[in-house]
């Protein structure tokens, strides 16, 4: 039986308070997989978030279409973005570029070693937006593009000259993950990796337009062993936050930061503020002004289980806490936090799982609200490790509170390529008829003997007779989870 893989991400609730709460975990320590407006997982990794104009961007690596570190089969999916103005309700606004033609393929699929940490920042005098990536198939380690929009489409613009390893081969390991910083003054700053110094983190201050670095830089702010350095300000002091130590698709590695009185140094001794960076790895932090409220957002990337494949993970959002002489406080590790002048909201909890195959099935009820045919069943769906045979989905009429294989009202097979790895919905057309009031059961199966069909479950009414269960022996019985419920929806005309 293949163990459970549950995602984490945020979801709203409410108190007595008119501020929305965003929730990091459920009530009972389990991560929640954040869907956005169309019932899709966000599928934006290793990124950040951006407060433009009163809206928030999500920008990060997608891994929906099968991407893996190392895998030499693995396709590259693309940099993909999302909207919000609440940083509740989130807008898939696409691909920041098309990435699917073969150039892009050849730099950044699984033969290489990948393309990762879309980062964008705004250009007052160009009134421009400037991305830049971290690739692996130059000399500079990173390529920079422009735009109109915050969500594109952004153009390539000439590689980026980069003082440190401007020597070394090209293609190499030289120059890795990465922030921009922009100053009061609109100068602009690339923080970043040096690998041919095993991990030291360089600062250094780009030219006016943001495409390019202009070669005042300081070197080695840490001693190594650390990446994905975030720089910002705060009042008249500059901080970067930093992974302490690096670890690549590690979940719960430690964050740092160092001080300083201008983003060339020098820098104070660091100082740890977790151990385990709330069970992921420090990706971002974004200074966000807010009517009078400005907060300083930490971000986490809550990898896998340093998985290769990372369409499940998620994050980790809450501001820091500063003490009174300004030093950062400890992560608290919030499983709640009031977001300044957000809107009332509320959705469900779901967490994502991974355990459909040889043995193992999954069982939701629903109860007609009308006499008609089924025409449209909606359910969450995704895959991992390679299942090797389809998706079964059955549905059949229950009579009192039994159902056998003879009242099977249809059968629905469903390839493993028509399956994302992402948790997404899964649109089905059963076609069959049912009566107001009668209750029905779909069952979830496979007969794959490697990898794993998953769901996405979440908290159903006490009082409600749609039970969600499982089975452990290939539907001989079942097992209720009481009070819990697939992620399904359905239309009956």
């Amino acid at each position: 039986m293949n163990r459970l893989f549950y995602l984490l991400a945020l979801c709203i609730c409410m108190t007595s308070s008119l501020r929305a709460q965003i929730k990091n975990f459920t009530d009972n320590g389990k991560q929640i997989t954040r869907f956005d407006q169309l019932g899709n997982a966000v599928d934006a990794h290793d990124g950040e978030i951006a407060f433009f104009n009163g809206t928030y961007y999500l920008y990060g690596t997608s891994y929906d279409c099968g991407f893996e570190w190392n895998n030499k089969t693995a396709p590259f999916c693309g940099f993909k973005s999302y909207s919000s103005k609440d940083m509740v309700n989130w807008k898939d606004e696409g691909f920041l570029f098309d990435a699917q033609n073969p150039l892009w393929q050849s730099r950044c699929d699984g033969k290489t070693y990948g393309c990762f940490r879309p980062h964008v920042v705004y250009n007052k005098r160009s009134s421009t937006y400037v991305l830049w990536i971290n690739v692996y198939d130059n000399l500079s380690g990173y390529r920079v593009f422009v735009s109109k929009a915050p969500t594109g489409p952004f153009l390539e613009a000439p590689e980026p000259k980069i003082a440190v390893n401007a020597d070394m081969p090209i293609a190499g390991l030289n120059n890795g993950d990465h922030d921009l910083f922009i100053d009061d003054d609109g100068t602009g700053y690339l923080a970043f990796t040096d690998w041919r110094t095993q991990g030291t983190i360089v600062i250094e201050q780009l030219t006016d337009d943001y495409l390019s670095g202009n070669g005042k830089v300081v070197r080695s702010i840490t001693a190594g062993k650390t990446e994905a350095p975030a720089l910002f300000k705060r009042k008249d002091t500059y901080y970067m936050t930093y992974s302490d130590p690096n670890c690549g698709y590690c979940s719960a590695t430690g964050t740092s930061y160092k001080t300083a009185k201008s983003p060339l140094g020098p820098w104070s001794e660091g100082k740890k503020i977790s151990d385990n960076s709330c069970g992921g790895q420090p990706s971002f932090v974004s200074t966000m002004k807010i009517g009078s409220d400005t907060i300083y957002l930490y971000g986490s990337d809550l990898w896998n289980n340093a998985a290769k494949n990372e369409a499940q993970a998620n994050f980790y959002w809450a501001p820091l806490q500063f003490a009174s002489d300004g030093s950062i406080l400890p992560l608290e590790c919030m499983k709640i936090y009031a977001l300044p002048r957000a809107r009332r909201a509320k959705l469900e909890e779901f967490t994502a799982g991974c355990d459909i195959s040889k043995g193992k099935q999954r069982l939701q009820l629903f109860t007609a609200t009308k006499n008609g045919k089924l025409i449209d069943f909606e359910i969450t769906t995704l895959k991992s490790g390679y299942p090797d045979k389809e998706l079964i989905i059955d549905f059949y009429e229950v009579e009192s509170g039994k159902a056998d294989v003879d009242r099977r009202l249809a059968r629905l097979m469903v390839s493993a390529n028509a399956v994302s790895w992402s948790a997404r919905v899964l649109k089905l057309r059963p076609k069959i008829d049912l009566i107001k009031g009668k209750q029905y059961r779909v069952v979830l199966s496979s007969k794959s003997s490697t990898g794993c069909y998953g769901f996405a479950v979440g908290k159903q009414a006490e009082n409600s007779f749609d039970l969600t269960a499982i089975s452990e022996d290939d539907g001989q019985s079942f097992s209720v989870q009481k009070n819990q419920k697939l992620k399904h929806s359905y239309l009956i005309r």
